[in-house]
Formats: C-alpha cells, sequence, structure tokens
C-alpha cells in the first residue's frame, strides 16, 4: 500500500548536470509542495528509476552521454512514455519543433522564469496523470474482454457495429431470444450501461 500511494504521488524529476540547477529547480518544486528529484545525467536516473513512478521529467537538452533530445524521443517509443518539460541554454526552432514533435510538453530556455516552468510542470503532471488512467481503463477493459465467450465476442462487434437483435439473429443463425441473453451476458461482462457506453469501451480497448 505504501508504494501504491507513493506511485500516485506526482514527483518532479530533474535531469540536469549542473549541480546549482539541480538544487535550484528541486527547492523550486518543494516550495510549492511537489516531491522532486535529482539526476546529473540519463545514466544516473535509469539507474534508480521507477518507471511506474507518477509524475514528470524535467530535462535539460544538453547532458553528458545520452542526450536530453535522443533521450525523450528514445522515452516516447518505450513501454513507459513519461511527460517531458525540456530545457537548455541554447534553444533554436528546429531543436523545439523536434521535441514537440515527440512528445514534449513544452521546451524552455534558461534561464528559466520560475511561473513558466511551474506551468509547464502543471501540465506535465496532468498529461501524465491522464495517460496513465487511459492505460488502467485499457487494462481494465481488455481483462473484462477475455473472460467474453467467443459468442459474446461475435455478439459484441456486431452490437457495436450496430446492428439490431433481429438482424444478429439472422447472421448468426440464433433465436432471437439466444442473442438477447448472450447480449446481456457480454453486457454485464464488460460493465457497459448502453450500446454508446460499450462502443466507448471499445475504443479503450482497441
Amino acid at each position: 500500500m505504501i508504494d501504491e500511494r507513493k506511485n500516485r504521488q506526482p514527483t518532479v524529476v530533474v535531469i540536469d548536470d549542473d549541480h546549482g540547477v539541480r538544487e535550484a529547480l528541486k527547492g523550486l518544486f518543494e516550495s510549492v509542495g511537489l516531491s522532486a528529484e535529482t539526476h546529473g545525467s540519463v545514466k544516473e536516473f535509469l539507474a534508480a528509476d521507477d518507471p511506474e513512478k507518477a509524475g514528470c521529467i524535467v530535462l535539460d537538452i544538453r547532458l553528458p552521454g545520452q542526450g536530453g533530445l535522443e533521450f525523450q524521443e528514445a522515452l516516447a517509443k518505450s513501454d513507459f512514455p513519461r511527460s517531458v518539460v525540456l530545457i537548455s541554454a541554447h534553444v533554436d526552432v528546429p531543436m523545439a519543433v523536434r521535441a514537440m514533435k515527440a512528445g514534449a510538453i513544452d521546451v524552455l530556455s534558461k534561464p528559466v522564469r520560475e511561473q513558466d516552468l511551474l506551468e509547464a510542470v502543471n501540465r506535465a503532471i496532468a498529461n501524465d496523470a491522464a495517460r496513465r488512467e487511459e492505460r488502467t481503463a485499457r487494462a481494465s477493459s481488455q481483462a473484462r474482454y477475455l473472460t467474453l465467450t467467443d459468442r459474446e465476442r461475435q455478439i459484441m462487434k456486431l452490437v457495436i457495429a450496430g446492428k439490431l437483435n433481429k438482424q444478429i439473429a439472422a447472421e448468426l443463425q440464433l433465436a432471437e431470444p439466444t442473442v438477447k441473453l448472450h447480449r446481456g451476458h457480454m453486457m454485464r461482462k464488460m460493465k457497459a450501461t448502453s450500446v454508446a457506453h460499450l462502443v466507448k469501451i471499445s475504443d479503450v480497448l482497441l
């Protein structure tokens, strides 16, 4: 339970090779009630990272070893994408465009205005929370879908396609009351309150 609460509490991870910058940003985030941790390089971060930890990453673009842009792009393609705010003393347009295309929440120039950074971090934390909620919903829907019988899956597909019970019965060569029975079981297993809700669940599932 303690670990679960820890993972739900958002943490701002600062990755910057400048010790002074790391400590200043850590102090800033903690001053507004955010949990924060710091690392001097991507390698150091990866050695200590828990990918299930909620929050975001404030990442310097120019780092020893793997650079910030390269790391952000790798994160975006990984099984555990993260919300990232990039900072750098030298931000140009191509760099910013590349970062935003890879999903960066924002790209800020050093010295960073505190308010700009806090606003970007709040957006990043909200983005992370939404992504985690979507992932949880998808996993829950997939688990419920696995409980369906083959017939229930057939009927679910046809219901989502807008077919009426009579049409489903004709297509599957079943009696209409049988279709109603299977449909009822399917709807309860999927926890769908209406056809529109079932369609929404299927969108998450797929």
